[in-house]
């Protein structure tokens, strides 16, 4: 049985994707070591620096169905080595001595940061699809409520009106960001990296370049410029990217939470019949996966933090700093995944309460609209003494709890500007919505010109 949720028979689908756990688990990750390998051959076997023969055995067996795990896992307890058990299996199935040519000249962490790194391209490229996904849904969702007029909040307060498409909009350009940084992070990123022990290439001599060029051709990655055993930076990069995706879709399942909440009902994740939120309370319509959304954020986050840490490493090659990444590049990859999928789960099924949305504009009683109604007498008595008029109004419609429309009707300052007709129009708040619909087709037509 699994002793981890990623692999858990019952709980897996809240933390992962079958789709991600296959491009990091543990038979890709074997056959990624053997590519980088065979590439190593076939790239040496074209300088001559191996036989052709040799390298045309080693890339015919070097396929992970001819591996025998146990034997792996046996030479590593014996041995205490992560990569030369698996060299000794792949070398007993090749024929002749062919196996005596595996792995010339290389060291065991260009062979594990190469193949990593072509796991983390399978990884980047379910990711960025998730998020092409996830920007045309919200997207969707911008458009077809950009004039569904809700209360703005700020500070945990009623502020001014908005649309619910305008809310959404702020998370399509925010997802668009990530899009973007995912498309400019990638070449920087995708580079692997041969360069021998201490990243000088003494092992290949003056063929050494070459032999990285050719091998990382062969991958599809770039190369560098200088060895990176010990600059994390891209991986470093990476997590944080992925950190900032998840964010963002915590933030956004976080809003929902707290607007799904008894009091303010404006919107609540996609419902079933049969689904519950409590084994005690039969009433609960928990949002159940806005908070697995936002617990797995806090995860990515932790790990893009301690992949900064990684970062300090010491000398030429640190193996203490270099094995945490074995963990924080599968998990966060996995998990921003599923956060991915989980809030493309939530937009696609999202269930928003206009009628609710409209009836909290007036909780207030048209406090809402004093910024509107300031301005309106603001012409007549500078801005300034407004602000004391509107202020001292909405203090006493507060502490009296009596409507503002009635407060301000009261008030000679004000009535001797404004007719009882003009007052009741200034409160009007789906009047005073100001660019929301024209800001979110701006927003939406970023999509178009990509």
């Amino acid at each position: 049985m699994s002793s981890h949720m990623i692999d858990s028979i019952l709980f897996s689908h809240v933390v992962s994707t079958e789709e991600m756990k296959e491009v990091f688990n543990e038979k890709n990750n074997v056959q990624k070591l053997l590519d980088v390998e065979a590439a190593l051959a076939r790239a040496e076997a074209e300088l001559g620096v191996i036989p052709k023969e040799a390298a045309d055995e080693i890339c015919s067996k070097a396929k992970v169905e001819n591996i025998q795990f146990d034997k792996v896992r046996e030479g590593i307890l014996k041995v205490g080595h992560t990569l030369v058990p698996l060299l000794k299996v792949l070398e007993s199935v090749c024929e002749g001595d062919a196996g005596q040519y595996i792995h010339w000249g290389a060291t065991t962490q260009d062979i594990r940061d190469t193949a990593m790194m072509l796991q983390v391209k399978e990884g980047r490229e379910i990711i960025l699809n998730q998020l092409l996904e996830l920007e045309q849904i919200l997207a969707d969702t911008a458009q077809k409520y950009k004039n569904t007029v809700m209360v703005g909040r700020t500070h945990g307060q009623h502020a001014l009106p908005i649309t619910f498409g305008y809310k959404v909009a702020v998370w399509v350009d925010e997802i668009q960001r990530h899009i973007q940084r995912f498309e400019e992070s990638k070449d920087r990123l995708l580079v692997g990296n041969l360069s021998g022990a201490v990243g000088t290439f003494a092992s290949f001599g003056e063929k050494g370049p070459e032999i990285e060029r050719l091998v990382m051709k062969d991958l599809g990655l770039g190369v560098p410029n200088i060895c990176w055993h010990a600059s994390r930076d891209r991986f470093a990069e990476f997590l944080n990217n992925l950190a900032l995706v998840a964010s963002t879709c915590g933030k956004i399942a976080n809003e929902i939470f707290n607007l799904q909440s008894t009091e303010l009902d404006e919107v609540e994740e996609g419902f079933v019949m049969g689904k519950v939120g409590s084994s005690t309370m039969p009433h609960k319509r928990n949002p159940g996966t806005c908070e697995c959304i936002v617990s797995l954020a806090k995860l990515v986050r932790n790990n893009a933090n301690l992949m900064l840490q990684v970062m300090e490493q010491e000398h030429e090659r640190d193996g203490s700093l270099w094995r945490t990444e074995w963990i924080l590049i599968p998990e966060s990859c996995i998990y921003t995944s599923c956060i991915l999928k989980l809030c493309i789960k939530l937009m696609s099924t999202l269930n928003v309460k206009e009628q609710n949305m409209l009836k909290n504009l007036d909780i207030l009683q048209g406090l809402l609209l004093s910024e509107r109604v300031m301005f309106a007498i603001s012409d007549k008595v500078g801005k300034q003494r407004a602000h004391e008029i509107i202020y001292e109004a909405s203090m006493k419609s507060f502490e009296e709890k009596r409507s503002f429309g009635e407060v301000l009707m009261e008030d000679p300052r004000v009535k001797g500007i404004l007719t009882t007709e003009e007052i009741e129009r200034l409160l009007d708040p789906k009047e005073y919505i100001g660019l929301s619909a024209q800001i979110v087709d701006k927003v939406i037509s970023v999509r178009g010109s990509r």
